[in-house]
């Protein structure tokens, strides 16, 4: 029977979204499974990146209607994702994560997730099914979960990673090719994008490995 994963997606680019790259990775991986996928992103609204210059644009955006073009079109709102529709949850990374699904990228340790995002996280975990995280997203688990002292990885980023142990999760060194499994907690994570010299095939790589696992817990 084919597995029914949520994936949660913070927007279209990895300045203020999803990384494209690791959210196709994450969709052809899942694919490959033959994994039942939908899709879902916050339905507010965000300051996007002119992706040329950094500078922030002066009009707002959708966060849900950006994601929507990684998708086709096939999305729904955060509010309505329920844990026990599924069989596992997948966040791919991109600074979205870190901008809008929390604010990690200002405040580190000590940031807010969307409540939406902690909801998700929080209900997948208390029905004991595995929870995927890509890239910078493993923090939005680390701020939900690390009092529980979850393992995970963001890649060998030194600041990151003591920014991680800050909120009680453990980090774990990985290169881009592999994946961390927490299989206490069922978290499944793999660098990605962190390391930002990584080749496409090296982030798919990992990402496939990553996608592997979850199957195999869901």
């Amino acid at each position: 029977m084919s597995k029914k994963i949520a994936v949660v997606l913070s927007g279209c680019g990895n300045k203020d979204g999803s990384e494209i790259t690791e959210a196709i990775s994450l969709i052809l991986a899942l694919s490959e499974k033959k994994a039942k996928v939908s899709f879902f992103a916050p339905n507010l609204e965000f300051s996007p990146s002119n992706f040329l210059t950094n500078e922030t644009l002066p009009n707002s955006r959708n966060v849900m209607v950006e994601a929507a073009r990684i998708t086709r079109s096939d999305i729904q709102d955060l509010n309505s994702l329920v844990a026990a529709d599924f069989d596992g949850i997948a966040f791919p990374g991109g600074y979205g994560a870190a901008k809008v699904l929390s604010n990690w990228a200002t405040k580190g340790s000590a940031c807010t997730v969307l409540e939406e995002v902690s909801r998700v996280i929080l209900d997948f975990h208390k029905q004991s099914k595995p929870v995927a995280a890509i890239c910078i997203a493993p923090v939005l688990v680390a701020k939900v979960l690390g009092s529980q002292g979850v393992n995970l990885t963001i890649g060998n980023d030194r600041e990151t990673a003591q920014e991680i142990l800050k909120t009680g999760a453990k980090h774990v060194d990985c290169p881009v090719t592999d994946f961390v499994t927490d299989r206490s907690a069922k978290v499944i994570t793999t660098p990605a994008y962190m390391y930002g010299s990584a080749a496409p095939f090296e982030v798919y790589t990992g990402i496939r490995g990553l996608v592997a696992e979850l199957i195999e817990m869901a």
